[in-house]
């Protein structure tokens, strides 16, 4: 009457436990049967239905086994329902061929009722009570018994055994598929933690929306499509000449470093790391949780201005690990509808953004001085009311039979005149950058007499 345990990997549950289960009943109601005999009375029909049906019930044994065992697997779940049917319709036929004795019904009774439950609930339970009715029923009709409730404790004997071998069993069953679930439990926690690991480590070498696609099993979702973004470029100026002058160790540790800081600072304005090429730096605005072409914009050329203020106090890092080369970093942008997808083969693909104006974001920041910021009209046409910038007026730029209009990002409105929170001058001599974002007021003075210090020294020094 015990459905086989499905086969659920990781889980080692032995598959012939129903075969055990349904050994004990059987031998629990022909033990019954043979018990309920009365030897000492002729040969009858009676006597020869009761060991008959007890001879039945131990060759059903072998009989169910063989049909479970070579049970196709896609039918496998519909056998097992059809042999705990048939389970139930025998020990109701066994019930009422020894005339209901009480103990026995009783215990039998009790035992489909807790397999059907633990079987499959409800639905289980209506099948295996219809099969003991249509037993007892059956064996109403070829036996006719006596309407007499007997408890002769002689009969019980071999039913209680029997019954009380089969809950223990069941108990001991119950024990170690509970262990088995602790152990498939604690190896899923444990791989569950793996792979939240290595999908951590894998957000880091895809976009953002192609990542949460991936992982939320969406990937039909990222159809190729037309978008208006806005394009970053950025490289640092002579970075194959430095590759030469610096050893190995040093410069994988600069260009980490470098690449780190720019990728911090993108995901604080909100943008997508395209991709890293050598030491150039893509980054897409638009693509992931837009704002409108207005904001991706503006937050864009906001992260370049930070990414410039930071390669500025970088260099003062780089100098005191001995890199004497100033770094130099070039920075273009441009806004304009490019196609994005998933681009490739069959074995290898990328996702990435495509389009003309991909390629002018990245023309301008080859025509960018070091140090510079330039962006197309288009970008400037829409931050313009939030930031200040100067007209460069027409660039030649490469595959662009037309010159191009481009502006340079001088600051932030909000950070220009009285409210200049970032001071920076350079000389032969001379190098100053100040922060005011960053003194806070316990260096107040400090600074004060470090200027006034550094002002007197110039005044009183003899300059030729």
């Amino acid at each position: 009457m015990q459905d086989r345990p499905e086969a659920v990997t990781g889980r080692n549950i032995d598959a012939r436990y129903p075969f055990y289960f349904r050994s004990l009943i059987c031998f629990a109601a022909a033990g019954t049967l043979v018990n309920a005999v009365n030897w000492s009375a002729p040969w009858g029909l009676d006597k020869a239905l009761t060991l008959g049906m007890a001879a039945i019930l131990l060759l059903y044994i072998p009989l169910a086994y063989r049909i479970a065992s070579r049970a196709p697997v896609e039918r496998s779940t519909n056998v097992q329902r059809w042999l705990s049917f048939t389970d139930a319709a025998l020990i109701g036929i066994a019930i009422a061929l020894t005339n209901f004795s009480l103990l026995p019904t009783l215990l039998f009774i009790t035992m489909v009722q807790f397999n059907a439950l633990t079987a499959g609930g409800g639905r289980r339970w209506f099948e295996h009570n219809t099969g003991l009715l249509l037993g007892v029923g059956t064996g109403y009709l070829i036996h006719k018994p006596a309407m007499v409730v007997n408890a002769d404790l002689t009969i019980s004997a071999a039913s209680l055994i029997g019954v009380f071998t089969y809950f223990c069993a069941y108990a001991f069953y119950t024990h170690k598929q509970i262990a088995a679930l602790k152990r498939e439990n604690q190896a899923l926690a444990a791989d569950q933690h793996v792979s939240k690991m290595r999908t951590y480590k894998l957000s880091k070498y895809l976009p953002q929306r192609l990542w949460r696609a991936v992982t939320n099993g969406k990937e039909s979702e990222l159809v190729t499509e037309r978008k208006l973004l806005t394009i970053f470029f950025s490289d640092i100026k002579d970075f194959s000449q430095l590759t030469e002058e610096l050893e190995a160790e040093t410069f994988t540790e600069l260009l980490n470093g470098y690449l780190s800081e720019m990728a911090r600072i993108a995901g604080q304005y909100g943008g997508t790391i395209d991709k890293f090429i050598g030491d150039a730096v893509m980054v897409v605005f638009g693509d992931n949780e837009s704002k409108g072409p207005k904001s991706d914009a503006l937050r864009c050329v906001a992260m370049a201005l930070a990414m410039r203020k930071r390669v500025r106090e970088m260099k003062q890092e780089w100098y005191n690990k001995g890199i004497s080369r100033p770094l130099q970093v070039r920075m273009g942008i441009n806004t304009g509808y490019c196609t994005v997808g998933i681009f490739g083969t069959a074995n290898h693909q990328s996702y990435t953004v495509m389009g003309t104006h991909v390629n002018l974001a990245a023309r301008l920041e080859g025509a960018a001085q070091p140090g510079e910021i330039l962006i197309s009209h288009e970008t400037w046409a829409l931050i313009k009311q939030s930031v200040m910038c100067r007209d460069r007026g027409l660039v030649e730029v490469k595959g662009f039979s037309t010159p191009v209009k481009v502006y340079q990002v001088t600051d932030l409105r909000k950070n220009l005149g009285g409210q200049q929170s970032y001071l920076e001058e350079h000389a032969p001599g001379f190098s100053m950058h100040m922060d005011l974002d960053k003194i806070r007021n316990y260096d107040r003075e400090k600074v004060l007499r470090s200027l006034e210090k550094a002002a007197d020294s110039i005044k009183k020094k003899v300059i030729l």
